[in-house]
């Protein structure tokens, strides 16, 4: 390995530790309170739901933006607001992919965003919080409670942006929200898995 191939690499594992330490060490208390903008570039939510009683298919949609207003002196004063563009879902299959944004689905044409806007923040006292709020997804909105965990938090050592970031779990009846193509041969509830990654903006 050449000197300078052996430099570049201890740098990445140093910038990996330090932020390993920076989220190893933060505890819900201690995270900065303010107002967070959504990281798109690591910021996911995963849907998964039964085919044909076979398997768990899952899929990807990404390109999220919104806000977290966080108070981590008063967690239940808490606001969180995330839209999600419809187009960028996607899956292990290029035909599926788009039959999926098509109108015998989540018609993106029409309805091209996804939202949630929390209505209720209920912390558990162990770094999770129970958030409800409301969801809309193909024009109808419906109540949905997500199970968040807080993950992690620290001045992240690539952009030098204090970020904090959350896992939350959720599950949805699609035919409630007029996507009932397939039903129930292919599952009504969905899962969903999110990962969210939030920048402090002030």
């Amino acid at each position: 390995m050449s000197k300078r191939l052996l430099t570049c690499s201890l740098a990445v594992v140093g910038m990996a530790a330090s932020l390993s330490m920076a989220l190893a060490e933060g505890a819900p208390q201690q995270v900065q309170s303010g107002t967070y903008k959504v990281e798109p570039g690591h910021t996911q939510v995963v849907f998964s739901l039964l085919h044909f009683g076979f398997t768990n298919y899952s899929g990807l949609f990404s390109g999220a933006s919104g806000t977290l207003a966080l108070d981590s002196v008063h967690p239940a004063a808490s606001k969180l607001t995330i839209s999600l563009p419809v187009s960028s879902v996607q899956t292990t299959s290029d035909r599926l992919t788009d039959e999926l944004k098509g109108a015998d689905w989540l018609d993106a044409a029409k309805y091209p965003t996804a939202t949630f806007v929390s209505t209720q923040v209920a912390p558990d006292g162990k770094g999770g919080a129970s958030i409800t709020g409301n969801f809309t997804l193909h024009g109808i909105t419906r109540p949905l409670t997500l199970q968040a965990r807080y993950v992690g938090s620290g001045v992240n050592p690539m952009d030098k942006a204090y970020t904090v970031g959350f896992q939350a779990t959720g599950v949805i009846k699609r035919s409630e929200f007029g996507v009932k193509t397939y039903v129930p041969m292919v599952g009504d509830e969905v899962t969903l898995a999110i990962a969210g990654a939030f920048e402090k903006q002030n």
